[in-house]
């Protein structure tokens, strides 16, 4: 099965025929997460909920959202969502059902331009329209019951939702694949060009993620390894989508 359209950039694996979780229950998990993210946030005083940082990934959101139905047309319905931590970390995320999370210190320390912050908000979008969450979630649900075990899963009974809690953490926070990382990039290349942002800017973000990690490692790069592959592999998508992008600037000019 696949869970998105192949859109301009022609993403079309096959993914796990093992989605042992259900939307809903990846839905109501991702919920309590982001929740307990937020509560936690704002009981320390770091939750960020105005002024001009808020106001600018708002603006880059709904642009992009108004582009993930050429993806998946259901997730137009989503509950999305942006909440900003002031936190020095440097760390960006969507959780399952769109929502969205940012950290002030990847935004201060490489000093995003709006193009950038499209960047990494359409990467980490693109990986929950291809639910790879659900997919991580599920592989590591199938390690924590083991192999004898996985006929009983697809009850959905209490007892799994339980057990599914127990692998949320560790599944959404363990590196995609190669193949899933590569999914995000170049389906968020996509959503950003239809947005109006450059698709250059992917680029020049993995540089100043490759530059900073000389320095000091980025949490973001635990799950998000940048080499200079996948800076080749931006390149390589850069020109199906250009085009995109330079029509939604000559619609700006006109």
């Amino acid at each position: 099965m696949s869970t998105t359209r192949e859109g301009a950039v022609g993403v079309n694996r096959e993914q796990s025929m093992f989605m042992l979780l259900s939307e809903q229950q990846v839905e109501e998990l991702s919920e309590q997460s982001y929740m307990q993210m937020r509560e936690q946030a704002k009981k320390e005083k770091k939750l960020v909920s105005s002024g001009a940082t808020v106001t600018r990934l708002q603006k880059v959101a709904d642009r992009l959202v108004s582009q993930v139905g050429v993806f998946r047309p259901d997730a137009s319905q989503w509950a999305w969502q942006v909440s900003l931590i002031d936190e020095k970390i440097l760390n960006a995320s969507c959780l399952p059902g769109g929502r969205i999370v940012f950290y002030t210190g990847i935004i201060e320390a490489l000093s995003l331009s709006d193009d950038e912050i499209a960047a990494i908000m359409g990467h980490e979008i693109a990986h929950a329209l291809r639910e790879h969450g659900r997919e991580g979630m599920s592989e590591a649900y199938m390690i924590q019951l083991g192999s004898t075990l996985v006929g009983s899963v697809f009850g959905a009974s209490r007892e799994t939702l339980d057990l599914a809690n127990n692998v949320v953490h560790y599944a959404m926070t363990l590196p995609n694949s190669r193949e899933k990382e590569v999914e995000a990039d170049i389906i968020g290349l996509e959503l950003m060009a239809r947005a109006g942002y450059n698709p250059e800017a992917a680029v020049t973000l993995w540089q100043k993620m490759s530059a900073q990690n000389s320095q000091q490692p980025p949490e973001f790069l635990s799950t998000h390894p940048a080499t200079s592959t996948r800076i080749d592999g931006l390149q390589h998508y850069i020109p199906k989508v250009r085009g995109l992008y330079e029509q939604v600037q000559s619609g700006k000019a006109g």
